[in-house]
């Protein structure tokens, strides 16, 4: 009867034109087919009450059977080829064998119901395909390329190469994720990312394919190909969740089909053995065809799949891609969190915030100097310790000879003589200079020492900026799972814990290699037997990513290996989609726990009312529809918006 689809809708604020629901809905072959059913089930009960020709009601009846039947009975017919009993046969072989011992009207209501059932099912599936298909359309076909000579030259989409630059007018839809170059305008990314209001987009800033852009105009840079931005990325990622089924689908798929088998067999049992004690043919064979349709497990089969993938959807509009359907599972059991530091509680953006002189030197000669053999340098500490100078107005002058070692720094001539900029750590505690280890770990953060002709002239301490709300954020990660986050991460044990302190972690790994890592995320799962989730973003934590049970990949700034290895991709960087993942898995759990609970009673109630009382086939019908027809929306709650935790 259901398929099992991601249903991934686009926010209302996204600009995509909505066709009428009544049209959406006649598109739909199986409504119309259900339509149909229902019309020549209505003539067929006109004719009956009216006392019209006994073959016409018949003739109508029947046409009833067939425009609703045929195709659940098809789909039937070719599972039994494979030997499989499809719950869509029972309800057929229940709706013939009404009609064969008189009871046309019951046999074309269950058709009905069970058609128009079928119908709402495949309208949730059809919202699906229409989701993702304007999540598609929301990528314009045609980009505007700037040329090297300055020229403009209208491209398709598909055309343009990382690297090209590109002109963005007011009021367009970008067309490539590419970091902003000249320009600034307000950018509505509410349909990648679901933040309502504009973002300020500058010089540096990231803006993303499909988001559509302000009042102003903007040149950027292509940063990504066609087929690999985000919009892209959250297509893929939907199709790939919307093909795997949890554990528990699994679970009950496998056990439906002996459970049909056990249905047929107590559907004749029901009905041979009463006939072999001298049991009248109609009521008998009644009471077989409702027990049939009652028992059969529909509800149950749509107990799973449905919450899962409406909460998939529901993160998926937010800006955090679950993967699959799997993972949305394994989330609700997560009882301990690993963060990294950098660019997961931090912005992995530091800053220079002290600088100490040694000897003669004065702060502003040591930063000076320090920018100096800095300049060329790709590393993050070089880059901020350079912006620094420039930013206080302190010169930067030319160097020659550059030179780095990974590890230890980096190594420059000026004026004949050498300047290096390496880490404290190499500094600290050498009896020639009697530079303390205490004046390294004050600093706080990571720090670095100036060397000018091998003599240490004073120390520069640098600082990662945490990032807004992470204390807020490792609170809400405490209350979810009932256990403080532990911070894993490469830098000192001084940075780390000084961020540790900050945001209320205890458990602190400094240090530490992705090996370490990996060893750290397995002691956790052996000493507490719990499920363990790593939040990172850099190439050192995919192994501990892979390690865990649910690895979450910052998105924005995450490595390409990252963002491969992990589960969960938190598209826009915001450390407050973890808690509220978690939260909102636990929430699907505790839906298909209903929907099993409410499933199972309904069958219960209505296999025991029919084995000993008189349970009426049009009673029965209605109760095992409606308890699917419940089960399922109770499943497609999830996709309201007040299902994401942090909107309400």
């Amino acid at each position: 009867m259901s398929s099992d689809v991601c249903v991934l809708s686009v926010p209302r604020s996204s600009g995509v034109p909505r066709r009428r629901w009544w049209s959406g809905l006649w598109a739909v072959p199986s409504v119309r087919w259900a339509v149909a059913a229902t019309m020549l089930f209505l003539g067929g009960l006109a004719v009956q009450l009216s006392g019209g020709p006994t073959w016409l009601m018949w003739a109508l009846y029947l046409a009833c059977y067939v425009t609703g039947g045929w195709e659940p009975a098809l789909e039937g017919l070719l599972a039994l080829r494979g030997r499989a009993l499809d719950v869509d046969l029972l309800m057929i072989v229940a709706a013939i064998g009404a009609a064969a011992i008189g009871q046309i009207f019951d046999g074309a209501l269950l058709i009905v119901i069970f058609a128009t059932s079928g119908a709402l099912e495949d309208v949730a599936t059809r919202r699906t395909e229409d989701s993702v298909r304007s999540l598609l359309d929301l990528t314009p076909e045609q980009a505007t390329r700037i040329d090297a000579d300055g020229a403009e030259t209208v491209v398709d989409a598909t055309a343009l190469r990382v690297g090209d630059v590109i002109a963005i007018r007011p009021g367009e839809r970008i067309a490539a994720d590419a970091t902003v170059l000249d320009g600034a305008s307000d950018v509505d990314q509410s349909s990648i990312t679901g933040e309502p209001l504009p973002v300020a987009t500058t010089s540096g800033g990231t803006v993303y394919a499909g988001t559509l852009n302000g009042t102003g105009a903007l040149r950027a840079r292509v940063d990504t190909p066609p087929g690999q931005t985000v919009v892209a990325r959250i297509v893929a990622m939907a199709e790939e969740a919307s093909a795997t089924k949890a554990s528990a689908q699994l679970f009950i798929e496998k056990v439906e089909h002996v459970y049909s088998v056990v249905v047929v067999g107590a559907t004749l049992a029901l009905f041979g053995i009463p006939l072999a004690f001298g049991a009248d043919l109609q009521p008998t064979l009644l009471r077989a065809m409702t027990f049939m349709i009652v028992a059969s497990p529909c509800a149950v089969v749509l107990a799973t799949m449905p919450p899962l993938l409406s909460a998939i959807a529901t993160a998926g509009r937010r800006g955090v891609l679950v993967k699959s359907a799997v993972i949305m599972e394994k989330l609700a059991d997560i009882g301990r969190v690993a963060l990294d530091k950098t660019g997961t509680l931090t912005t992995g953006r530091p800053t220079v915030t002290d600088v100490v002189a040694i000897g003669s030197a004065g702060a502003t000669e040591v930063l000076g100097l320090a920018a100096a053999a800095e300049q060329h340098s790709e590393h993050p500490l070089g880059r901020a310790i350079v912006a620094a100078a420039r930013e206080q107005g302190v010169a930067v002058a030319d160097v020659t000879d550059f030179g780095s070692r990974p590890g230890v720094g980096v190594h420059a001539t000026l004026d004949g003589r050498i300047i290096e900029v390496v880490a404290a750590e190499k500094v600290a505690d050498d009896p020639r200079i009697m530079v303390p280890r205490s004046m390294i770990d004050e600093l706080g953060g990571t720090g670095v020492g100036v060397r000018v002709g091998g003599e240490v002239i004073g120390v520069i301490g640098l600082h990662d900026r945490l990032r807004s709300g992470a204390r807020d954020v490792v609170g809400a990660i405490t209350v979810v799972t009932g256990t403080i986050p532990v911070l894993l991460t490469g830098d000192n044990h001084a940075a780390a814990q000084h961020i540790a302190d900050s945001v209320g972690i205890r458990g602190v790994g400094a240090q530490m290699l992705p090996e370490q890592k990996v060893d750290a995320v397995n002691k956790m799962r052996e000493d507490g037997a719990v499920r363990v989730a790593v939040v990172g973003d850099g190439i050192n934590d995919a192994p501990a990513l892979a390690t865990a049970d649910v690895g979450i990949a910052m998105g924005r700034i995450g490595a390409d290996l990252t963002l491969a290895t992990a589960d969960v991709v938190i598209v826009r960087d915001d450390l407050a989609a973890v808690p509220a993942v978690l939260s909102l898995a636990r929430r699907v759990r505790r839906v298909v726990i209903a929907n099993l609970v409410i499933a199972s009673t309904f069958i219960a109630v209505l296999v025991t009312w029919d084995l000993v009382g008189h349970l009426p086939l049009p009673l029965g019908v209605a109760g095992h529809e409606g308890s699917t027809v419940i089960v399922a929306l109770n499943g497609l709650r999830l996709l309201s918006s007040r299902a994401w935790p942090s909107d309400h």
